[in-house]
């Protein structure tokens, strides 16, 4: 009788524990905290949009993989509020991420009011010497930017699952949105 009980029990707490981590939050926090831990998957999409990059070198590549993960293990965040309408909800976060975008902004206006500094002897513009001038402002940041993301989330076969992120919501988790 016992031992019918204490399986009981835990089939009640599992199934509890489960129903705990299913909602639109806690769905939320947990692909963020994907990327703070720099998930696998995380990694694997971050491995592919640097790879079909035709600019950069192969080293510079390399560059900007560690940048984008040092932003991913620094991401803060706070959920602000999560509404259910039936089959789908809508969880509002607060990131505050490095502020890239400010750094990347800069280095375009240094190359459009003083392009010299990246011209060959050519007078062409040396990208190889742009990147790598904007790896190395990249590396450097420090300044941070708060950002808030509206997530959606469908309910499919009573599971919450978090809809597909926007180009504008990745450009915010990546630091790179600019208003």
């Amino acid at each position: 009788m016992k031992k019918i009980l204490f399986i009981l029990l835990g089939i009640i707490f599992i199934t509890g524990c489960n129903n705990l981590m299913n909602t639109p939050t806690k769905k939320v926090e947990y692909l963020l905290s994907n990327y703070q831990k720099r998930d696998e998957d995380v990694i694997k999409q971050l491995d592919e949009t640097i790879l079909s990059d035709t600019i950069l070198t192969n080293e510079q590549k390399e560059r900007y993989k560690k940048i984008m993960e040092r932003q991913y293990k620094d991401l803060m965040y706070k959920v602000k509020n999560e509404a259910i309408d039936g089959k789908t909800a809508t969880v509002e976060v607060e990131i505050e991420v490095y502020d890239y975008a400010k750094v990347v902004s800069e280095i375009e206006d240094k190359l459009i009011n003083n392009s010299d500094t990246y011209k060959d002897e050519s007078g062409n513009i040396n990208t190889v010497l742009y990147n790598d001038d904007k790896l190395n402002s990249l590396e450097k940041a420090s300044n941070r930017t708060k950002y808030t993301i509206n997530f959606t989330l469908s309910k499919v076969e009573e599971e919450w699952v978090v809809d597909d992120l926007t180009e504008t919501e990745r450009m915010k988790i990546h630091g790179l949105y600019a208003y």
